[in-house]
C-alpha cells in the first residue's frame, strides 16, 4: 500500500507517495519553495499542486512545523502567524478534495524513525531532535509518541534552546561544526538530565554531517544520528495517515 507523505517546511514542501511496507519512497522526491507570506491559502496551493504532480487519488499526511491537534494548528513561532487557528484537515482536504492528516513535523520524523530508523525496535524513553531552521523534536515511552513536545521553545541558556543551537544559528554566526556541535552538546546533557531518555536520535538535514560533529559531543549516551534523514517526515506523515 501506497500513500502520499508531504513535508511542509520553511524553505521547501517536499512529498512523494511511501511504500508502507519498506518506508520507501515509491517515486522521485518533488519539492517546491514555500511561497512567501506562506499563508493557510498559499501554502494549500502548494499542496494541490504536489497532488497534481503525483496525479495522487487516494489519502494524504501532511506535517507542519508547529503544535498540531486533532488537526487544529495552535502556534506559529516559525510560520505565519495567520496559522493559529487553523484546521488543516479542512483547508487541505477542500484544497485537494482527498482526506489529509496534518501532524506535526517532527512527531512525524520520529514516527518513521521508530518504524524503520535508528528507533527502530527500542523499548524506553526515545528522543528525536531535528535541527534545522528551528530545533523539533519528538518524544516515545516504549514505542508511544507523546505528541508535540517542541522541546526547541524551551527557556535555555536566558533564551529559546532553538535560538542557541538550531542548524541556521551554525550558518548565521559562521560557526565552526566543533563550535556549533558544541552547542549541541549542550542542550543534549540538558535533554538528559530532565528526560534520562534511553536514546537520542539527531535528525534534520544536519544528520548527514554527523561524523563533522560528533567528537563535540560529550557525556551524553546513545546519540545515533537519524537513517531516514530529509524524507523521515514525509515517510511519518504517510505512515500516520494511514492509521487515520
Amino acid at each position: 500500500m501506497e500513500i502520499l507523505g508531504i513535508d511542509i517546511g520553511g524553505s521547501g514542501i517536499k512529498g512523494a507517495p511511501v511504500d508502507l511496507a519498506t518506508g520507501a519512497l515509491a517515486a522521485d522526491r518533488f519539492k517546491i519553495l514555500t511561497p512567501e507570506p506562506a499563508t493557510p491559502d498559499a501554502v494549500a496551493g502548494v499542496v494541490a499542486e504536489m497532488v497534481r504532480h503525483f496525479d495522487w487519488h487516494g489519502p494524504i499526511g501532511c506535517t507542519f512545523p508547529a503544535v498540531v491537534r486533532r488537526g487544529v494548528v495552535y502556534s506559529a513561532a516559525n510560520v505565519d502567524k495567520s496559522w493559529i487557528g487553523v484546521d488543516g484537515h479542512d483547508l487541505f482536504g477542500k484544497a485537494t478534495g482527498l482526506p489529509v492528516r496534518l501532524l506535526n513535523d517532527a512527531d512525524a520524523a520520529g514516527v518513521a524513525e521508530m518504524r524503520f530508523g535508528a528507533g527502530k525496535g527500542r523499548d524506553g524513553v526515545v528522543m528525536l531532535l531535528t535541527f534545522g531552521t528551528g530545533i523539533g523534536s519528538a518524544l516515545f515511552t516504549d514505542g508511544v509518541l507523546v505528541p508535540n513536545t517542541e522541546l526547541g521553545h524551551l527557556e535555555f541558556r536566558g533564551g529559546e534552546a532553538e535560538h542557541y543551537a538550531a542548524a541556521r544559528i551554525r550558518k548565521e554566526r559562521d560557526l565552526s561544526w566543533h563550535d556549533w556541535g558544541r552547542r549541541v552538546d549542550k542542550f543534549l546533557q540538558y535533554m538528559d538530565r530532565l528526560f534520562s531518555p534511553d536514546l537520542i536520535i539527531l535528525g534534520g538535514g544536519v544528520s548527514r554531517r554527523f561524523e563533522k560533529f560528533v567528537e563535540a559531543l560529550s557525556d551524553v549516551p546513545n546519540v545515533v544520528p537519524a537513517v531516514l534523514e530529509n524524507e523521515a517526515g514525509i515517510v511519518g506523515a504517510a505512515l500516520v495517515a494511514a492509521t487515520r
